[in-house]
């Protein structure tokens, strides 16, 4: 069975921030003690991790939930719940991480880069948080806020200096197990490699490279024919490419036929691939009788013939394209970034289809989330918060009458006009 998993879905939840603490003094020669319930521990997150030590993405295959612990409970004598610990999820270096849609939201292409996938929930606030001079014995705290959760899409890109494109057969895995210690699948039928293979190469003057066995591209891989297809994400990071005509086709497809069609799925699947260095190399020059293309390095994984120009044209272009990326590393045009896409601040009004106008936005959702409304005064306290939001302003803006409903998070509320407030109606299930 295969141990190289590129692609993959992954579920991730931060841990639950935990509750506030109603609690109240009670000592010994004090007749009225104050609140001093605790605050709830904040839920911890989870975080993915780039690791050079990982090599795929197997160990979400049939394990795809990561959680991060929760946070702890509030108590009385005004002691905090501890926070709970973040979940540190290691994946392999070049993995991006999309959405369901398809969105890319990180890039983790360097060795320690980190990137937040789910935020833990915040800890609720204990009743001493909320005492004043209007209310100095407040019966209610705040929940802790739950924690995020969302299903990802994990692709690996490998990360690679040089990949070897060229049909089934063509001698790609013969090759990099001549110039490299990788020891692929070997056969003589089409389709043997089924997962890439990487391997590091060296030159007389320990200059070091990593070369991929891309598994064998046919006519129309871009759009999803063979088995190529998947693997095509592969080239994307590759400083150069080595395109390879097969001299001893059983097909007898002519190898200039062949350099055209590899070249076309290159640039039909991504075409700043045409742009990479390229290096055309015609294989089985010891067994080929097929006219090589022109300007072709011909080369045999069998007698060695031809694989140290190879090797040293390889290294050429791979120093050139490292070189350029310093230049401009340094100059602050390149290298690869984390996508940050902050939470929109502010809130929104929504018409749903019901009617019911429904306010969006994480403060106000928040506000309603934290709050037990069912405790005394804690609805009075959430009312007068949502209102220095500009709740209710922006209600009547929307256009809400008396006697409509309004919805935020899991709640609705009756519209009265009288007060310019919101009154709760009644609870709603999530």
């Amino acid at each position: 069975m295969s141990q190289f998993v590129d692609e993959c879905g992954l579920n991730v939840r931060g841990g639950d921030g935990g509750a506030g603490c109603v609690a109240f003094r009670r000592e010994a020669h004090v007749s009225k003690g104050g609140p001093d319930g605790g605050d709830g521990g904040d839920g911890g997150s989870v975080w993915l991790v780039a690791d050079h030590n990982v090599a795929s993405l197997i160990a979400f295959k049939d394990h795809p939930h990561r959680r991060a612990k929760d946070g702890t409970h509030g108590q009385g004598k005004r002691r905090h719940g501890a926070a709970g610990d973040d979940a540190v999820v290691r994946v392999p270096v070049g993995t991006s991480v999309k959405d369901q849609s398809g969105e890319l939201l990180a890039d983790l292409a360097a060795d320690g880069v980190r990137w937040l996938a789910a935020a833990g929930g915040q800890g609720g606030h204990g009743n001493a948080r909320f005492s004043t001079h209007q209310n100095r014995a407040p019966a209610f705290a705040e929940q802790g806020e739950a924690g995020e959760q969302r299903w990802l899409r994990l692709e690996l890109k490998l990360l690679a200096d040089v990949a070897l494109v060229g049909f089934p057969n063509a001698g790609k895995s013969t090759l990099i197990s001549r110039i490299s210690a990788a020891r692929p699948k070997i056969a003589d039928y089409p389709f043997t490699t089924l997962e890439p293979n990487l391997g590091v190469v060296r030159t007389d003057d320990d200059f070091e490279m990593v070369v991929a066995d891309i598994p064998g591209l046919i006519a129309g891989a871009s759009e999803g024919r063979g088995l190529g297809h998947r693997f095509l994400r592969h080239t994307e990071r590759a400083r150069a490419l080595v395109v390879m005509v097969d001299l001893a086709s059983v097909e007898e497809i002519d190898p200039v036929e062949q350099q055209r069609v590899l070249l076309e799925e290159l640039g039909a699947y991504r075409p700043e691939l045409l742009e990479r260095p390229r290096i055309l190399v015609a294989s089985k020059a010891d067994a080929g009788h097929l006219e090589p293309p022109p300007g072709a390095l011909c080369v045999s994984g069998v007698t060695g013939t031809g694989l140290p120009e190879l090797i040293r044209a390889m290294a050429d272009a791979v120093r050139a394209a490292r070189s350029q990326e310093d230049r401009g590393r340094d100059a602050g045009t390149s290298g690869e970034v984390v996508v940050h896409r902050p939470v929109p601040e502010g809130f929104r009004v929504e018409r749903a289809d019901d009617g019911a106008y429904v306010v969006v936005g994480r403060a106000v959702e928040r506000t309603v989330a934290l709050s037990d409304l069912n405790a005394p005064g804690a609805w009075d306290f959430a009312r007068r918060r949502l209102e220095r939001l500009g709740v209710d302003r922006a209600l009547v803006r929307a256009g809400i009458q008396a006697g409509d409903t309004a919805r935020i998070g899991d709640f609705e509320f009756e519209y009265h006009d009288d007060d310019e407030y919101l009154n709760m109606d009644e609870e709603v299930s999530s």
